[in-house]
């Protein structure tokens, strides 16, 4: 296996291997889980793999949920079909920078997703480095967010073209989570700024320490909080790539949030991926 490191801020490129071959090779599986952690984000060109090997894979690294908002292949549980098509128009909208889920109690660990068809140009992913993010910040902001929480929703974002019923059952179900902004990485130890279009407001912020006034809480918090979340549009902490068929990423989504590119003309756009269930932040 070699690795081909894609930007100074995170991502590298494997090449000489299939991952077909880690589902059972506990040593190859083994040194992809440490290029991931180190890089952030892998990507693999050419893994002809089906979908009953894609989950295999993505089990190596634990159990696997489904979307509420999107469900999974009824024969493959636990594999998710983002699959634009022409017809779509305007409802062709991708997303935000985010990392997977931060609504949930326990987000993600990472992801891995597969490319079946794409544009002939365009539609690009990208990734950015939010421990990087966070290192880089101004000290008298890192002792300002040291302590500071924040609430995540996913009745903001998937829930808000729902009618209101159905949006406050969703809400109900996932009621929203609440996150520390800077969080300690799972398996790293490094600290990560954990905030992106998910996070609604922070949930400490309206005390002595931050309030003098009430124009410090209203809009001193929120300006706050685009800040912290703008930082994932700094080019230095991203990488953009371009897919093909078959191509895969590979992406810890405790260091890292991307973005879909929606840049592409009326076409197919299909994608497969598997989440792997990750713990509460702290």
């Amino acid at each position: 296996m070699h690795i081909k490191q894609q930007t100074c801020a995170l991502g590298a490129e494997l090449v000489g291997v299939k991952l077909v071959d880690a589902i059972h090779d506990n040593d190859l599986f083994a040194e992809i889980r440490a290029a991931m952690l180190k890089y952030r984000v892998l990507f693999l060109r050419d893994q002809n793999i089906s979908s009953a090997e894609h989950v295999a894979f993505a089990r190596r690294f634990g159990d696997l949920e489904d979307h509420p908002a999107v469900g999974s292949d009824p024969e493959h549980p636990g594999l998710v079909r983002i699959y634009k098509t022409p017809d779509q128009g305007p409802g062709r909208y991708e997303n935000a920078w985010h990392s997977d889920s931060t609504w949930r109690e326990a987000p993600p660990l990472g992801a891995v997703l597969r490319c079946v068809e794409c544009p002939p140009v365009g539609g690009d992913t990208m990734w950015a480095n939010m421990a990087l993010a966070y290192e880089n910040l101004p000290a008298y902001i890192k002792e300002k967010i040291a302590n500071l929480r924040a609430r995540h929703s996913i009745e903001a974002t998937f829930g808000a073209t729902m009618p209101m019923e159905k949006r406050l059952a969703l809400k109900a179900q996932y009621p929203d989570a609440e996150h520390p902004v800077v969080r300690t990485h799972p398996e790293t130890g490094e600290k990560v700024l954990y905030v992106n279009v998910f996070t609604t407001h922070f949930t400490n912020f309206h005390t002595s320490e931050h309030v003098r006034y009430g124009q410090d809480a209203n809009p001193g918090g929120g300006e706050l909080l685009r800040y912290l979340i703008s930082q994932a549009y700094i080019p230095e902490y991203q990488l953009r790539w371009r897919w093909e068929p078959n191509s895969v990423a590979i992406w810890d989504n405790s260091a890292t949030q991307h973005y879909a590119v929606m840049d592409y003309p009326a076409c197919h756009r299909k994608m497969d991926r598997t989440v792997i269930i990750g713990s509460k932040p702290y």
